[in-house]
């Protein structure tokens, strides 16, 4: 019998992704303090991958210890610029300083995903991917923000490639999916290994 799979995120885009691969699976926030994480791997000179990798692993583990019988998938993301590392803004000016920041600029966006099972990191990946955006104009910011709302607030980038905020930009290298919050790819390569066989449809 297969262990329950369960998401460690309260991400929306997370759960959207899983849901329309057919993959069945429960959804737990971790409840993680990040900020500490993060202040630990800039103070000690480690690369945002790193932390990233950190991050989501220290999220299925917290999940995991609620669930010792299920397969748990942690994920996480950072975006750094110009030695930069950004967090997700909390308010809409945030967004807006953000986003000035990073217009006419390349940033580097590093997703992390994991899989932990009792206690133990049975699968991890990491995903890397460039954007550059693109001059736009503040009027065109304002309308930006105007037309998608706190909707921006749910990513680190302050953008939604599936929506609107595909317009901030020229040029994007990288997986889709995990620029949205999920190397989904590579996680359902893992999921359809026999031991797990998570797709609904036919492997």
């Amino acid at each position: 019998m297969n262990k329950p799979l369960i998401l460690a995120s309260a991400s929306p885009t997370r759960r959207r992704l899983l849901a329309a691969a057919g993959i069945e699976f429960a959804q737990q926030a971790a409840g993680l303090d990040e900020e500490l994480i993060k202040q630990e791997f800039r103070s000690n000179g480690q690369g945002a991958a790193d932390c990233a990798l950190a991050l989501a692993d220290a999220k299925a583990r917290a999940v995991a210890v609620r669930w010792p019988d299920a397969l748990v998938i942690g994920a996480d993301q950072i975006l750094h610029c110009a030695g930069k590392w950004f967090d997700k803004p909390a308010e809409i000016q945030e967004v807006r300083t953000q986003l000035q920041s990073l217009r006419g600029l390349t940033h580097e966006l590093v997703t992390a995903a994991c899989v932990v099972e009792d206690r133990t990191r049975v699968w991890h990946t990491l995903s890397s991917a460039q954007l550059s955006m693109r001059r736009f104009s503040d009027a065109f910011l304002d309308w930006y923000l105007m037309a998608e709302g706190p909707a921006v607030l749910g990513s680190v980038g302050a953008y939604r490639l599936e929506g609107r905020g595909i317009q901030l930009f020229d040029k994007i290298r990288g997986d889709y999916f995990a620029i949205l919050g999920l190397p989904l790819l590579e996680l359902a390569l893992f999921l359809r290994q026999p031991a797990n066989a998570r797709l609904v449809t036919g492997c």
